[in-house]
């Protein structure tokens, strides 16, 4: 048996999976060759060093069934013409371990590629406001008059938003319109401060907690988030940062007054 036949056989031979007659066939041969039995030793200490040392993965399950359908669509040769190419159990473990890192890295990328939940907001948030800004689409109920767009939501929504005209303070009530975000409709509220167009965006809060305005700048917008008495409350606007702000403390001191009496 020559040294380079003898060795393809050699991981077939650690694994026990040659033939009664093969397997003594090469016993023979190794007892008589240094070189293969060199070769042997190399595989048996591979072996155990993958056995100690590797760590070890579980195949997904649909690797597994894409491995066994193609073995078994694999076409089986009419006549044996050489002895077919054996894997060893230590290559075939290292395999699935690179397919199931491979797995787990692409999963988890996709994973850190989802908007986070504030995220997904943020957008709505910026999606319904750059709507808004199209010819018809600021305010269903157009009016300067509080008393005219508090009572207009009556019957459309199932909470009564705050409404108020803050024209002395430089930010005048256009009107109102029914939005949708985060699955559910709110109100909104459009104001014009100089020339610029603001929409508060108001919705129940189901902690009921409260909390401080939030700053984020998303796509040229400027974003004020925050919670007060049971609302969220959203400002979205391409108004400066200060008078976003001032805006938002006006509404926020507004809200107050009507809880204190």
């Amino acid at each position: 048996m020559e040294s380079k036949h003898s060795q393809d056989k050699l991981s077939a031979y650690l694994d026990a999976e040659l033939n009664a007659a093969d397997r003594r066939q090469l016993e023979a041969h190794l007892s008589g060759c240094d070189e293969c039995t060199a070769a042997l030793a190399q595989l048996q200490a591979l072996r155990q060093r993958v056995a100690s040392e590797a760590q070890h993965y579980a195949a997904p399950a649909y690797l597994k069934h894409r491995i066994h359908a193609a073995l078994q669509a694999e076409p089986r040769p009419q006549q044996r013409a050489a002895a077919p190419r054996t894997w060893s159990w230590a290559w075939i473990n290292l395999g699935l371990a690179g397919a199931a890192t491979a797995a787990f890295a692409v999963t988890l990328t996709l994973y850190l590629g989802q908007p986070t939940p504030n995220e997904r907001i943020e957008q709505e948030l910026v999606a319904s406001h750059f709507r808004a800004l199209m010819p018809n689409h600021l305010a269903d109920v157009a009016s300067t008059d509080q008393h005219t767009v508090k009572p207009w939501f009556a019957g459309k929504l199932d909470f009564s938003p705050p409404v108020y005209d803050l024209a002395p303070q430089g930010y005048a009530l256009i009107g109102g319109r029914l939005d949708y975000l985060q699955q559910r409709p709110v109100a909104a509220l459009a104001y014009r401060h100089r020339q610029h167009i603001l929409n508060l965006y108001i919705w129940p809060d189901a902690s009921g907690s409260s909390s401080t305005p939030h700053a984020a700048m998303r796509q040229g917008f400027h974003l004020l988030r925050w919670s007060q008495d049971g609302m969220q409350y959203s400002a979205v606007s391409d108004i400066n940062p200060q008078d976003l702000s001032q805006f938002a403390g006006m509404v926020r001191q507004k809200v107050a007054q009507a809880d204190a009496q």
